[in-house]
């Protein structure tokens, strides 16, 4: 009998969605983000239970709050839909954003997975300003892009309607599209799904990009979740949606352009004066072409890449050649003085958010960072053995 109760109480944790063993999770919290989850006391749940509180996909229909606490360049680039966005080093300037939102309630905070210890710095932020129903989603955004789809910045919707590297849906009523929507967009309304979904992409690999009347608009999210279910892997939600695009002054089927034609000629790539092909977000490095040398080996000699996370994990696993410098604990200045000079010096860590971080601290700091660039990417590296996903640029 007791062991009957005993399979009943596992089975039901494990079906409330609450416990930190997601069967899903390739991993678990690294050994310095478990001391900082014990420490704070912080209760750790999986992708079902996250993916029930985010429930609708507004920012009205989630069943929680949640915070992403990665850099804003990456919260813009892709987020959990519904989330805010505190970034652990820049706590102050954005937590104002809750001044009304009351101390129960439910608070969910990730950030780039289960390395990544931006998440239960934010929490433990919140525990202390009074708020007492916190927990943590520590797979975070990693685990949520591969099972999900994404909320994403008016600048990515940009970038990819001027590429032409997205197929864009307005899922607003027809008549609504046809008095104005974003150029090239075509219309799939919410309602009208099974009858038009032979218009969706004949590769299920596209990249697809959902809107439609702002942020309390549930839409764009039926639309993105139909696209899912039918196979595609690559959706996003441009939740803010036409208000947005609007206000942002953007072209519209209705107005004029404001953007000057683009030439069709093809741009040289940018490069930096020692010779770093550049990536198109500023102060990037083009991922592609710095992971071609890497996976190579031969890492051109007027390159340091410099590992900025903290000693144990530089220690565990990291790309051959790069160095340690941990960034998180340093100023500009003693980051700065630390840095190798004469060398194109290239920022890297876990997954891009603290790289990005030490960039914006040196150029905030007005430090000279005509030749120091970041490393946007997810690196999961044992010994020197790494494996490397470089990601989408934001334009």
């Amino acid at each position: 009998m007791k062991m009957i109760l005993k399979s009943l109480v596992v089975v039901g944790l494990l079906t409330t969605g609450v416990m930190a063993n997601d069967p899903g999770a390739l991993t678990k919290p690294s050994a310095k983000v478990q001391s900082m989850i014990d420490k704070f006391k912080l209760q750790v749940v999986d992708y079902n239970y996250a993916k029930s509180k985010v429930a609708k996909g507004t920012r009205d229909g989630a069943k929680a709050l949640f915070i992403d606490a990665r850099p804003n360049q990456k919260y813009k680039t892709g987020t959990i839909p519904s989330s805010l966005n505190i970034p652990d080093t820049e706590y102050s300037k954005y937590v104002g954003q809750l001044k009304d939102v009351a101390k129960n309630k439910e608070i969910i905070v990730y950030c780039g997975g289960w390395k990544c210890g931006k998440s239960p710095k934010v929490a433990n932020m919140l525990k202390k300003d009074g708020f007492t129903n916190v927990k943590l989603y520590q797979a975070g955004e990693p685990q949520w892009k591969k099972k999900n789809y994404r909320e994403v910045d008016i600048a990515v919707v940009k970038g990819a309607q001027e590429k032409n590297a997205a197929f864009i849906i307005d899922a607003r009523p027809y008549k609504m599209f046809l008095n104005e929507t974003i150029p090239g967009a075509i219309s799939i309304p919410d309602t009208k799904v099974d009858e038009l979904k032979g218009r969706f992409p004949v590769h299920q690999g596209e990249k697809i990009i959902t809107f439609c009347g702002g942020y309390k608009c549930g839409k764009s999210h039926k639309v993105a979740k139909k696209l899912l279910s039918l196979g595609y892997r690559d959706v996003s939600v441009f939740a803010a949606g036409m208000p947005a695009w609007k206000k942002a002054g953007l072209a519209t089927t209705k107005s004029a352009s404001k953007v000057a034609p683009k030439s069709d000629a093809p741009k040289k790539p940018l490069l930096s004066k020692n010779g770093a092909k550049l990536g198109s977000d500023e102060g990037s490095i083009d991922g592609e072409w710095l992971n071609a040398f890497i996976k190579k080996g031969n890492v051109p000699s007027f390159i340091q890449i410099v590992d900025v996370t903290s000693p144990d994990e530089y220690k565990s696993g990291h790309i051959k050649g790069a160095i340690n410098v941990p960034a998180e604990p340093l100023k500009a200045k003693e980051l700065y003085a630390k840095l190798p000079k004469g060398k194109t010096v290239v920022f890297n860590c876990t997954a891009g958010g603290r790289s990005i971080e030490a960039w914006t601290k040196l150029k905030e700091a007005g430090m000279d960072i005509s030749e120091i660039f970041y490393f946007d990417a997810n690196i999961d590296c044992k010994g020197n053995d790494c494996k490397i996903e470089v990601n989408e640029p934001i334009d």
